[in-house]
């Protein structure tokens, strides 16, 4: 009876192959970094599509940005409290009733909520992170947080051809449809790949501070990517961003006073973790700048002096090689991981980002200039988001690797919500008529490089900041 009882014990014990986990995890990953590219082919078509004003239909871009960056840190919380695995599930659930509301739906407004739930999937990202934390063996998480972290450009980078074919040549609801379908399938990879979680933290649910946090963080990024719309010293922009930054500062003098805090700030406090995250504004800028530029470069006329005159799959394709090459990196940058550490891999990232808009800058009268310095752009994004993340967890405790690799994720959203609110006015402030309208200027694309670059720059030197204890320490495992 005792064998018997052993040997069931075993077969209820054993775990999925590693592999199987790894690979689960990044197609979470993927589907999650494709909502963000879904509908950029469709966003000059979609006040016709969807009979609103072009101001309305920006906020199913934007309503997507703006709950990732509020739903990631609050989703790692919650992870860590009571299991990631068990989180992720929840998220990619999200993204199936989402992406089935926006299919159905004959309105902007229920776009705009399936695209809500759609954003929320962005936390499986760090919650991946974590759970490779917790189940594999240091020799392989590098290169595992490497490839996670990849998809994080992959996603979007190689949907936006899918997205952009399904655009051109079906029906618009067809794009949600995938949605669903590629959060149908993740979530049975997940459940059958991903074993059950080794560490969980004790405590609760901070829910004021939860609140607390999505009200400051809807003010701050409303009017980072509503101001240039509003008007960025207009009533209503002043009062968001003013009322944004003081529930922002209630809410941290709450938390370091609360017994169990969503976010410890403390830890967050440290050097290595502090310039990582402010840090990491900087790459999520610099990664969206050419999301936003490049396409539109590629797109326009060639007759008017500012672009290539490209179609919108020609231009996916000459994006879409980035996306590949982070993914291609994955493993060299888990072996440099290792190798030389998180932190001068970080800098290689961010030097590598800097120098591609260098080259864009200088020579961008060809097709392959942008293709060159999208490539460069990718093996930065590649090395330095494969790096973050590995820093945050040498310099945390491991029950706190879901909150706080959220809390990066979250700085990256910052980022990538101020580039497309910046990159957007600049882009459509410094005009040249063509055909009866207004197009971008070929100058309004160089301040556009001049200020990835600045973002790439600052990102560099705060890498060099960053203290040698906390990306060079080994992070705790089990086991």
């Amino acid at each position: 009876m005792r064998s018997a009882d052993r040997g069931s014990r075993g077969r209820l014990s054993r775990t999925p192959p590693r592999w199987a986990t790894v690979a689960a995890l990044a197609y979470a990953g993927l589907c999650s970094s494709f909502m963000f590219t879904l509908v950029v082919p469709l966003q000059a078509e979609l006040p016709r599509l969807l009979d609103a004003s072009r101001e309305d239909t920006s906020w199913v871009v934007t309503i997507t940005l703006l709950v990732a960056a509020i739903a990631t840190p609050i989703s790692g919380r919650l992870g860590d409290l009571f299991g990631k695995k068990r989180v992720v599930l929840v998220l990619l659930a999200l993204l199936i009733v989402g992406s089935v509301i926006a299919a159905v739906a004959g309105t902007i407004v229920g776009v705009i909520v399936g695209r809500a739930l759609q954003g929320a999937v962005t936390g499986v990202i760090p919650l991946g992170i974590a759970i490779m934390r917790d189940v594999l063996p240091p020799s392989r998480l590098g290169t595992a947080v490497a490839l996670m972290s990849a998809t994080m450009g992959v996603g979007g980078a190689v949907g936006m051809p899918l997205a952009a074919y399904l655009a051109l040549n079906a029906d618009w609801h067809a794009l949600f449809w995938l949605a669903a379908g590629l959060g149908a399938l993740g979530a049975p990879l997940i459940a059958w790949c991903v074993p059950g979680d080794v560490l969980r933290s004790t405590g609760r649910l901070d829910v004021l501070g939860a609140l607390g946090l999505a009200a400051g963080l809807s003010g701050v990024l409303l009017f980072v990517s509503r101001g240039g719309q509003w008007g960025w010293a207009s009533p209503l922009a002043l009062s968001t961003i003013t009322g944004g930054v003081v529930v922002l500062l209630l809410w941290g003098w709450y938390q370091l006073r609360a017994r169990d805090p969503l976010l410890d700030l403390r830890v967050a406090a440290r050097p290595a973790v502090l310039f990582t995250n402010v840090a990491a504004i900087g790459m999520g800028f610099a990664l969206f700048s050419s999301n936003v530029a490049f396409p539109q470069l590629l797109e326009l006329p060639v007759a008017s002096g500012s672009g290539f005159g490209l179609d919108m799959m020609e231009a996916a394709l000459v994006v879409m090689p980035a996306g590949i090459v982070m993914m291609i990196l994955s493993p060299l940058s888990g072996w440099l991981e290792r190798t030389v550490g998180p932190r001068p891999l970080f800098t290689a990232g961010t030097a590598a980002i800097v120098l591609a808009y260098v080259f864009v800058l200088l020579w961008s009268s060809e097709v392959w200039h942008v293709l060159v310095a999208n490539l460069c752009i990718g093996v930065g994004i590649g090395f330095s988001f494969a790096a973050m993340p590995m820093i945050i967890m040498r310099s945390v405790p491991a029950h706190e690797t879901g909150a706080s690799n959220g809390l990066n994720a979250l700085f990256r959203s910052i980022g990538t919500s101020s580039a497309s609110a910046v990159m957007g006015g600049v882009l459509a402030s410094m005009t040249v008529e063509f055909g009866g309208q207004a197009i971008p200027s070929r100058a309004a694309f160089d301040v556009c490089f001049w200020l990835a670059i600045a973002a790439g720059a600052a990102a560099l030197v705060l890498s060099l900041l960053i203290p040698r204890s906390g990306g060079e320490r080994r992070p705790a495992l089990p086991g």
